[in-house]
């Protein structure tokens, strides 16, 4: 290796361990993460009976509203891109969950409408979803506080 090349493949600034552990203790963005990945896997398992993810599940309960939504509502609730939100509702829909339908006021919009198994569905993991809903919420943290404090951050 020519003394160029050696200059080139260490003049990178290195991150101390230090600056790593700070990061790891204090970041907002990665507690946050590591903890909607707990609680996805818990109420993946959770499901798993139903034949249902965590994520499905509030998939699934966004749909129910009194007037069926649009995709584009849908992905603004749940912050998901379009696209991200178009793939996850392939399995549902052909599961028979869901329906898409054109938009009767905008022929180029689709809505969503839960099927007649979609809402038994709902219904029967509602109780489970409540269940463990509810024994999180004892926890001793405060689940208000932290409800408003990631509200606030969205």
């Amino acid at each position: 290796m020519s003394k160029a090349s050696a200059k080139r493949v260490t003049t990178h600034a290195n991150v101390h361990y230090e600056t790593t552990a700070h990061v790891h203790d204090s970041c907002l963005c990665l507690a946050a993460q590591r903890t909607a990945r707990v609680l996805a896997r818990h109420f993946d398992e959770m499901f798993r009976p139903l034949g249902l993810t965590s994520g499905q599940f509030s998939l699934l309960m966004s749909l129910n509203q009194p007037e069926p939504p649009s995709i584009g509502s849908v992905a603004n609730l749940l912050a998901m891109d379009r696209t991200t939100l178009t793939a996850a509702l392939k399995p549902l829909e052909r599961n028979g969950l869901l329906m898409i339908k054109v938009d009767p006021a905008d022929r180029r919009g689709r809505r969503l409408v839960l099927t007649d198994a979609g809402h038994r569905l709902l219904a029967t993991a509602l109780p489970i979803w409540k269940r463990e809903h509810g024994r999180i919420e004892k926890l001793p943290e405060d689940a208000d506080a932290l409800r408003a404090g990631l509200r606030a951050l969205a």
